[in-house]
């Protein structure tokens, strides 16, 4: 049996006094319909999936249709159920119906027990008209990230429009109106669909992006909110790669002091810091080869990115570090082709484009001052260096949020060395939202609920109970002290790296 797709009605949304009003459509009031998902899916037990149709663009809110995927997992106590908690996992492209697939196992039962977990495919991604783009122009584009001269630069940006056109080709108008505020939009429709006045939210990651500017664009339609690990909408060039530049290279520096007092850390004796400088040396020489090629220096920090993201793979990581700078071969395949959802989010979100190649050169001296270890962010740097020469047009410009005396309180949560979501913007985003309350994680990672008891405790008790913790509130850093340790670690599973992959917030 299919989803079933619901059609919309055109209205007019009331989107409050600080908002620009847009004409949009809603769904009937509790039209949408559950039904078996994608047998392909083998979705879990009790999960249930339905589509919903929303307008490609929200300011013509009667022309062409973009079908979204949703999957919920009904609250296993019904009597006490507290409504929907809609998810999302991050990105861009992290698909929230594989989410909601795992929720029985990424979130604990206080949270099964009384919320319907709802997940959705935002426009663009996973099973919600994924965007595809031309394989050749992807590898092309990557090749070119790093350019070292003028020449190098505008090769870039000719590559970066090439690939544009490809994804307008392949996907069709839906490139120009991935933005998060249509995402937000998006996700308004789901709650009238639902027949729900409010609902419960939950983002991660880009996910946060999502949460920020629902809450700014429909500050009455929120019970709750949990932002987890945060984006800033209001960052520019300088400060988006100065923090994350920082928070790579304040990362790795704590990689490397748990190396130092951990017995099982294969680099204890070498110095984790300081192998990497070397593996970096050679790499500037040409004399670190890998599959008999020459290993980048630009490829050592982006081997490195992905395992910041949780502690657990420290040990993963440092046996991977010795086994580079072996030059065993490494099994690096290229694969199939794949979808490219990301870039046209990001694109349509902050304002990346810096013109000219001094420019672009300025801003990658400054990061390798501030991170003289990593030398930069990878995720960061294919932000700036991939959106250069972008088509089409920042239809979401970055801005400090307007927040409504309207908004509920809101949690939000950060880890303090986070490599995808740096403290500061944590910090900055609790400044833009004066109901919020803001929660440190003193450890390292990328999503505090599943790295840290207390971070998960307290994140819970808001949800359900709507009772924040106090001001300032702390939950102290947790490292595993053995390979062991690591794999056994009990509570909910962290979704991220399945859903998300390294290379996406």
């Amino acid at each position: 049996m299919r989803r079933t797709a619901v059609p919309l009605i055109a209205l007019l949304a009331l989107l409050g006094p600080t908002v620009p009003a847009v004409a949009q459509a809603a769904a009937p009031a509790g039209s949408i319909v559950w039904g078996p998902c994608d047998p392909a899916d083998e979705a879990p037990e009790r999960v249930v999936c339905a589509e919903l149709q929303v307008p490609v663009d929200w300011r013509k809110p009667a022309g062409p249709t973009v079908t979204l995927a949703l999957a919920k997992l009904p609250a296993t106590d019904q009597a006490r159920r507290l409504g929907p908690l809609l998810i999302n996992p991050g990105g861009p492209g992290g698909s929230g119906v594989s989410f909601a697939y795992t929720a029985a196992e990424a979130f604990s039962t206080a949270i099964t027990d009384r919320f319907d977990i709802i997940g959705f495919d935002p426009r663009g991604q996973a099973r919600s008209n994924v965007v595809q783009c031309d394989s050749d122009a992807i590898v092309a584009q990557a090749a070119l990230l790093h350019p070292e001269d003028r020449t190098e630069y505008a090769a870039l940006r000719e590559t970066n429009k090439a690939l544009a056109k490809t994804c307008e080709e392949f996907t069709g108008p839906l490139v120009k109106y991935a933005d998060t505020a249509s995402v937000a939009r998006d996700m308004d429709a789901i709650r009238a669909g639902l027949g729900e006045q409010r609902i419960s939210y939950y983002g991660v990651s880009y996910g946060t992006m999502i949460g920020q500017q629902y809450a700014e664009l429909f500050p009455g339609r929120i019970r709750a909110m949990t932002l987890d690990s945060n984006m800033d909408h209001a960052q520019g060039i300088a400060d988006y790669q100065k923090w994350e530049s920082l928070a790579m290279e304040d990362s790795f520096r704590q990689f490397d002091a748990w190396c130092a007092r951990t017995e099982g850390c294969a680099l204890r004796e070498r110095g984790a810091l300081a192998y990497f400088d070397e593996l970096y040396a050679r790499a500037e020489a040409g004399e670190l080869i890998v599959d008999g090629h020459s290993f980048i220096p630009e490829a050592l920090p982006s081997l490195v990115f992905g395992y910041l993201y949780d502690p657990a793979a420290w040990f993963q990581l440092a046996d991977d570090l010795i086994y580079i700078g072996s030059g065993a071969p490494a099994q690096r395949g290229r694969g199939e082709p794949r979808p490219n959802g990301y870039l046209p989010v990001m694109c349509s979100d902050f304002h990346f484009d810096v013109g000219t190649f001094s420019a672009l050169r300025a801003v990658k001296k400054a990061q390798n001052r501030l991170a003289p270890h990593t030398r930069f962010n990878p995720l960061a740097w294919s932000d700036l260096a991939s959106c250069q020469n972008w088509p089409y047009g920042v239809t979401n410009p970055p801005h400090r949020l307007r927040a409504s005396a309207k908004l509920p309180p809101i949690l939000i949560a950060n880890s303090r060395y986070d490599v995808a979501t740096p403290y500061q913007w944590g910090t900055s985003l609790a400044s833009q939202l004066p109901s919020s309350t803001f929660l440190t994680y003193e450890g390292v990672g990328h999503g505090t609920y599943w790295l840290s008891p207390c971070a998960q405790a307290a994140i819970d008790t808001y949800l359900v109970e709507r009772r924040t913790p106090a001001k300032g509130a702390h939950c102290p850093a947790v490292f595993p002290d053995s390979p062991a340790a690591a794999m056994a670690a009990s509570g909910p599973v962290n979704p991220l790296p399945q859903l998300i992959g390294p290379f996406r917030r």
